[in-house]
């Protein structure tokens, strides 16, 4: 459990340093409704933030003005479920180290050897009474393989599924690189994929080629005290020698 919240604690870190693009596909009784891709980053507040780069989907045409408000109010009932939906996962993945060190206290955590170099973890009451997250782990590097995730809404029987897989970047940063929700009550299935991971470059100044700066060395035999620095600024009229007050 100690070698699990560590490597949690430090890829998370790892992963602040990167940017991503998250491509999510929202379908409702089979049927694909909507793909979305967001170019994904972590704030200066530690959460990440989405840019959304694809266009929004055309409205389609509802008919008649009764109808129209009909489709208006499901798809507004809709779009509130599933932003709760993702809300409460976003509670399991990523494991939080400290949910996991307060159900090893509380004694609702358990490891199962699986094979020689892997295990599962299965947490009870993780969130919320009687739900259940479920991790293989890789212990040659204590990073996750797979989450699975049952939990629920306002009730039990408004059941949400997680299943979510990961994969390590060259540096073996571990990232989620597939997740599929499912809402069996709604016939809802959401497929989040993160992919094209590149590390964030710090933005720097460009040079100025018209400025450049010298400051001659101190002659030792000299006792001068200050330093004097010369800068020679260019212009289309004429070439201007600054010398600074001393």
């Amino acid at each position: 459990m100690a070698a699990l919240k560590q490597s949690l604690t430090e890829n998370q870190k790892l992963l602040q340093k990167y940017q991503w693009t998250e491509t999510t596909i929202v379908s409702l009784k089979g049927d694909e409704k909507s793909r979305i891709q967001k170019l994904c980053s972590y704030g200066p507040d530690g959460k990440v933030q989405k840019q959304q780069i694809t266009a929004p989907p055309p409205q389609q045409p509802s008919g008649r003005r009764l109808k129209a408000k009909v489709v208006a109010k499901k798809k507004e009932e809709l779009s509130d479920y599933m932003k709760k939906a993702v809300e409460l996962v976003h509670q399991y993945v990523p494991p939080s180290p400290e949910r996991i060190q307060a159900a090893k206290d509380t004694g609702k955590g358990s490891a199962t050897p699986n094979g020689s170099d892997a295990m599962r973890l299965d947490f009870r009451d993780f969130v919320k009474p009687a739900d259940s997250l479920s991790i293989n782990l890789n212990l040659g590097n204590s990073s996750i393989q797979t989450v699975k995730v049952a939990t629920y809404l306002e009730s039990p029987k408004d059941s949400i599924t997680l299943d979510a897989s990961f994969t390590a970047l060259n540096d073996g940063v571990n990232y989620v690189a597939n997740a599929v929700l499912v809402a069996p009550a709604k016939k809802i299935q959401v497929v989040v994929q993160n992919s094209d991971y590149r590390r964030i470059v710090a933005a720097t100044a460009p040079p100025n080629p018209g400025r450049t700066n010298y400051e001659p060395q101190i002659d030792d035999r000299k006792e001068l005290q200050v330093r004097m620095a010369i800068f020679f600024i260019d212009s289309p009229q004429k070439t201007r020698i600054q010398v600074p007050h001393l």
